[in-house]
């Protein structure tokens, strides 16, 4: 699956304003940024992320994913430590 089919997905289910997905193999690595995660716990920001997803890992089209789930003034605030300049 293309990252930019996962990107897709997501912005098709889930109301983001961002969305980076790197991809390793069948290995993903998603950053959603969105309103939506706004007064959710760390948990159900990654349950709400993993939910269109749930039927590509179910098949086996999507191994592992690491989520990191903001809201955009998180976003804001942590993407000087995640992405380079």
């Amino acid at each position: 699956m293309e990252t930019t089919q996962v990107e897709a997905l997501l912005r098709e289910k889930l109301a983001l304003s961002e969305v980076i997905v790197k991809a390793n193999g069948n290995h993903y690595e998603v950053i959603a940024v969105g309103e939506c995660f706004d007064g959710l716990s760390r948990v159900k920001k990654q349950q709400l992320v993993y939910g269109p997803l749930m039927q590509t890992i179910a098949d086996g089209t999507i191994h592992a994913v690491s989520i990191k789930a903001y809201t955009p003034t998180e976003w804001q605030r942590e993407r000087k430590f995640i992405l380079p300049q």
